[in-house]
């Protein structure tokens, strides 16, 4: 399982809207198919893995990260259809799949052919890695990822806005391998008029990844190159299921005053900038309600800077 979820986030921000799901064949110990959802949703992780997989699939165990689809599609067959006319012993599921076309009948089906399907392998692992699917389908808009680079002292900027490079160079490649992971790029409309940032993906291989560039303003004026969306409830409208919030300040804190920040992303520089720039106030009525909000989930040194990496603990998790 931990290497169909790795083969799963080769596709995270591309998929839409259908999720970045992995799957890996495995007969007498030795993997003998594997798949990934490609660009645009399909062909299917389930599809490529056993047409790799061909005759050697049969009597092998199959983990995939989400419920095989038990809809036809015009764009595919189902994937349930497929494992259970596959002749495959045994299907290990991470998650269920919440579209209501499949939901527990993928692995009816697969059960009704006679093969043995266990559920809930390294299930919250599948969930993190479909977080923007998953989302999509139970809050009505896409997974919001917040990115902050920060100095020591918690500045933002100098006082007279400048930012640029609060962090290193390698800290900067993993922000550039982020943005391959989102189908759109958010910042302020004051960041998008002064600095002209071209948000694209500076990665060799992945320049075809660069995200959708959108900017938050309540002024209805285009910019060019730009979608533009008037409030933080706007995010449900656009396409895709994952948006990466980069900046500026202001921005930064409209989305968590609206609680809209489901990840956050601290890069933390080795540098004191003083009477620098910190975020604005982002709604915070009582610092008890500050506690218990963010949970960490990932720590480590991207050259002389710390990453940081919380989740949003959310009511029922």
């Amino acid at each position: 399982m931990g290497a169909a979820l790795t083969l799963a986030e080769r596709m995270r921000g591309a998929t839409a809207p259908n999720p970045n799901v992995g799957c890996v064949i495995v007969r007498e110990g030795r993997v003998v198919g594997r798949g990934w959802t490609q660009s645009g949703g399909r062909p299917h992780a389930e599809a490529l893995a056993l047409a790799q997989a061909g005759e050697r699939a049969k009597g092998a165990t199959v983990y995939v990260t989400l419920e095989p689809c038990a809809h036809v599609s015009p764009r595919g067959p189902a994937c349930a259809d497929l494992l259970a006319d596959s002749g495959v012993a045994r299907v290990v599921v991470g998650l269920t799949d919440p579209d209501p076309r499949t939901n527990g009948q993928g692995t009816a089906r697969i059960e009704a052919a006679g093969i043995a399907v266990v559920v809930g392998v390294r299930a919250q692992d599948a969930a993190r890695s479909m977080a923007g699917f998953l989302t999509r389908r139970a809050l009505g808009r896409p997974f919001v990822t917040l990115k902050l680079a920060l100095s020591l002292d918690g500045a933002v900027s100098r006082a007279d806005g400048q930012s640029q490079w609060i962090t290193g160079p390698q800290a900067r490649a993993h922000g550039h391998l982020e943005r391959s992971r989102h189908e759109a790029i958010l910042v302020g409309r004051g960041t998008a008029e002064i600095d002209r940032p071209t948000l694209n993906v500076r990665l060799p291989g992945l320049g075809d990844r660069s995200p959708q560039r959108v900017v938050l303003s309540a002024d209805c004026e285009a910019l060019s190159g730009f979608t533009m969306v008037p409030g933080v409830e706007a995010l449900a409208d656009l396409p895709g299921d994952h948006v990466l919030v980069e900046g500026g300040a202001a921005t930064a804190a409209a989305f968590l005053r609206a609680d809209a920040v489901d990840r956050l992303l601290l890069y933390r520089a080795p540098i004191l900038i003083g009477h620098g720039r910190t975020l604005p106030d982002i709604g915070l009525t009582d610092l008890a309600a500050a506690h218990g909000r963010w949970r960490l989930h990932d720590a480590r040194m991207l050259g002389s800077d710390r990453l940081e990496v919380y989740e949003r603990a959310r009511i029922g998790e």
